[in-house]
């Protein structure tokens, strides 16, 4: 018990100090606010004060003025002069004034004369400039006025009059913001001649207006104002003398707030700390609590760390076991990689074995060819016809050039590709496809339909599989048409949409079951026949989609089979 006496004196005095701190903090920056409000304030009303005093400055020095308080004589030009810069100011009366306060010229036809013993008059007949403030009865109230008078002096500098400016102080109070602080200026008879608040004019500070207590806090003037719903119900009170008009400027900042805020942080303090105590009688009430759920727990721990030994040890057996399982699926998936790349050479090899006769035909042509153009050269040399024997010369290079064509296309076919996937010229493909099933298409009397691009098409792929994909189905297409009376073999190329597809069309007698087209070792040949064992389309299969795209093989509804391959274009990223 006495523990907790000592805990909550020492939270409420903590508490207190943080709240206080916190109101501390806050009447500083609203102090400094309140200066830099008064400091406007003040150079505000000073300022449009001070432009009436000028022009009573200016206007004692103006000569139609002058002429008139030393010589005399019709005030026309003098009223026109002080009537016009009345309307330009916004003064409420401008007014030339003789030595006995006659007005001798004045605006808005203002001819009252004014006792020369009274301020500012007296001082600016003395010579000096004159302020006051003055307060007018009027039909709805007083009206109060700031007067400025300066004197006029002929040109030997002696006194012959004054030039008088009145401004209305309800002219500057109109142009006041909004939502500013209450402000007042007292004059010295200590009542409030200028505010921004309609309650407090022209009230008696010295009857105690407005009702407010004051009291210094944190070093700071600060009233608790009573019954007047204008006013902060707490203000923090500054002040500034104005000797340049005779005022005492004066401010009231809201300070309520300040010290809600105060409360609330030290309630928020006397809180935390309420909370922290609270969470220690909680915490030495669990630490009881749980020292004997400690001992109760070593022992279970104990055991558990028995089962676990146990259990860790099957674990690591099954763990060895794991490994060793997928060490084996690991070579037969490397052994099962290298079947399908032996498998897709061995297929390029048998098309190449299909191929032999059409080659060394290929190659023999030219060779006849080059032989009879070098026997034909020989002659036209002998004859003295060198021209002719150019010609032949450039055929024969023409054919050599043919025949390495045919050759490198031959080496490059043949060749285990195994790179990445690059971008490839799908149009060179195709014309080197072409080339190498050239003989077999004139054997079988096929008609081709190709329609070559001038342009290249580039695609992702490799070079090598790509060309033994077309060799496959050019080749496959070539062979369904050999007893069809009609053999028409179709190639065709559109880049339309967002893969680049190219279309194998020939006119024999279709797909018998279109849906195991691309099964291994399915074939629609006669049993015992050698064009193969059915793995062409199959490895064609695999081949497009190790390029990231697509085949597929149906029935053309105007007869014959299609193939189509679909190929990422270059440029797009697809998983080879």
């Amino acid at each position: 018990m006495p523990r907790l006496i000592a805990f909550l004196l020492a939270a409420a005095l903590l508490a207190g100090s943080v709240g206080w701190s916190a109101y501390r903090d806050a009447l500083d920056r609203l102090t400094e606010r309140g200066e830099a409000d008064l400091s406007l304030a003040a150079d505000r009303v000073t300022g449009q004060l001070l432009r009436y005093r000028e022009l009573a400055v200016i206007l004692a020095r103006h000569p139609d003025l002058k002429r008139l308080l030393i010589w005399g004589g019709s005030p026309g030009a003098s009223v026109e002069v002080v009537q016009g810069m009345a309307d330009m100011t916004g003064a409420s009366d401008v007014a030339a004034v003789d030595l006995h306060g006659r007005i001798v010229a004045g605006s808005n036809g203002s001819s009252v004369a004014r006792d020369p013993k009274e301020p500012p008059l007296e001082r600016a007949l003395d010579g000096a400039l004159g302020t006051s403030n003055e307060i007018v009865a009027g039909p709805l109230g007083p009206r109060r006025y700031f007067a400025f008078a300066a004197p006029v002096q002929s040109e030997s500098g002696v006194v012959v009059g004054a030039v008088m400016t009145r401004v209305s102080v309800a002219q500057i109070e109109d142009n006041w913001p909004g939502d500013a602080p209450p402000v007042f200026f007292t004059d010295r008879q200590n009542r409030i001649f200028v505010t921004n608040r309609s309650g407090l004019v022209l009230a008696d500070r010295s009857d105690g207006m407005p009702d407010y207590e004051s009291a210094i806090t944190a070093g700071r003037e600060v009233w608790r104002i009573f019954g007047d719903r204008y006013l902060p119900n707490r203000a923090i009170h500054l002040q500034r003398d104005l000797p340049t008009i005779g005022m005492t400027a004066e401010i009231l900042i809201d300070s309520s707030g300040a010290f809600y805020s105060a409360v609330l942080w030290g309630l928020i303090a006397a809180g935390a700390l309420l909370t922290f105590g609270a969470i220690l009688f909680f915490v030495q009430q669990k630490r009881a609590a749980l020292a004997d759920r400690l001992t109760v727990e070593a022992a279970a721990n104990a055991r558990l760390e028995a089962r676990v030994v146990e259990r860790t040890q099957e674990l690591t057996e099954v763990n060895a076991d794991l490994r060793r399982e997928v060490s084996e699926r690991k070579e037969a998936e490397a052994a099962l990689k290298r079947a399908q790349d032996e498998l897709v050479q061995a297929g390029k090899l048998s098309a190449l074995g299909k191929m032999s006769a059409g080659i060394s035909h290929e190659l023999n042509q030219p060779l006849m060819a080059i032989r009879s153009f070098a026997e034909n050269g020989e002659q036209f040399f002998d004859r003295g016809k060198p021209e002719r024997a150019r010609d032949n010369l450039g055929k024969i290079s023409e054919l050599a050039r043919r025949m390495g064509r045919i050759i490198q296309n031959l080496r490059a076919f043949a060749r285990q590709e195994s790179g990445p996937v690059t971008d490839v010229d799908l149009v060179d493909v195709i014309d080197a496809s072409l080339e190498m099933t050239a003989d077999k298409i004139h054997r079988h009397e096929v008609e081709l339909v190709y329609d070559r691009p001038h342009l290249p098409i580039m695609v992702r792929g490799g070079e090598v599989r790509l060309q033994q994909v077309v060799v496959n189905l050019v080749s496959n297409a070539v062979d369904a048409m050999s007893d069809a009376p009609e053999r028409r073999l179709s190639l065709t190329l559109d880049t339309d949409g967002p893969a680049v597809r190219l279309t194998v069309r020939d006119s024999g007698p279709g797909i018998a079951d279109p849906d195991r087209v691309f099964d291994p070792f399915y074939s629609t040949k006669e049993v015992g026949a050698a064009e193969g064992m059915g793995l062409g389309l199959s490895i064609s299969y695999g081949l497009v989609q190790s390029f990231g795209g697509a085949i597929k093989g149906l029935n053309h509804p105007e007869g014959g089979a299609a193939f189509t391959v679909e190929l990422v274009p270059a440029g797009l990223e697809a998983a080879a």
